[in-house]
């Protein structure tokens, strides 16, 4: 392919959480635009290797101390990154009244912490460059949050306000930071739940479009975000979740 037809061609991405789900499809997305993608997981180096063949992996756990930072340095060590997509987070379900200090301090240190360290690391050098882009990941669980998700929903809240703040700093030099907000996506993880019909109903009768998401619902988004034409887009959020962060799909299930 020609480079008018691979608009990223010659940028370096990093993608947290490529191993499966929304970012493995991000990884490929960024990968058929033309970049060179550089691949994060935990635990899943098999599932990494069948999201991109040849591609660097690195394996980190954002649930320890410094491991993000230590991760931008080792990515860093093979060449600039153009791009980050911060898609790795954890999501721990329980009663609101069970929530320990462990919990939310593994969400913390996961799910805000490490999109920190990531933005010192690679932000700075982008806006030197006078180009970046960084997307995160979010969640509907921000807007519609549910007790047994919490934590989770409340760090992805920060999530937000993190990439907004940045953002404001870094607009002029060329950088921008946004975020896509999935709702119900169906994915290798959550494929047993969606087996289940009732379960299945019960999520599509709340949906606007009548159907649960694919992780290929995100890639569109992502890279409008990460290519040049969305350079006056920052601190924006973009809801990929079929219309249910506007309400409730009307009547219940379809005849």
């Amino acid at each position: 392919m020609s480079d008018d037809v691979q608009p990223l061609a010659g940028r370096r991405a990093l993608v947290t959480g490529a191993d499966q789900g929304i970012g493995r499809a991000l990884a490929r997305g960024l990968a058929q635009q033309g970049a060179t993608v550089v691949l994060h997981h935990l635990g899943n180096p098999s599932g990494a290797r069948d999201t991109l063949e040849d591609a660097e992996v690195f394996e980190a756990d954002f649930t320890r101390p410094d491991t993000a930072g230590q991760l931008a340095d080792a990515v860093l060590a093979g060449g600039r990154i153009d791009i980050l997509i911060a898609n790795a987070a954890i999501e721990r379900r329980g009663r609101w009244e069970d929530i320990g200090a462990e919990t939310v301090a593994d969400h913390v240190a996961a799910n805000f912490t490490a999109l920190l360290a990531l933005c010192q690391h690679l932000v700075p050098p982008m806006a030197d460059r006078g180009w970046g882009r960084v997307v995160g990941v979010g969640s509907i669980m921000a807007t519609r949050p549910r007790s047994e998700t919490l934590v989770y929903a409340a760090l992805k809240s920060a999530q937000l306000v993190a990439l907004r703040s940045i953002a404001r700093d870094v607009a002029a030099q060329g950088v921008t930071l946004n975020s896509i907000a999935p709702g119900a996506i169906e994915t290798q993880r959550t494929a047993a739940r969606y087996a289940e019909t009732a379960f299945r109903e019960a999520v599509v009768a709340k949906i606007p479009a009548r159907r649960p998401g694919r992780p290929e619902d995100c890639v569109a988004p992502v890279l409008m975000l990460c290519s040049d034409a969305a350079s006056y887009i920052t601190g924006a959020e973009i809801p990929v979740d079929g219309g249910w962060s506007i309400g409730d799909a009307p009547g219940g299930l379809p005849g």
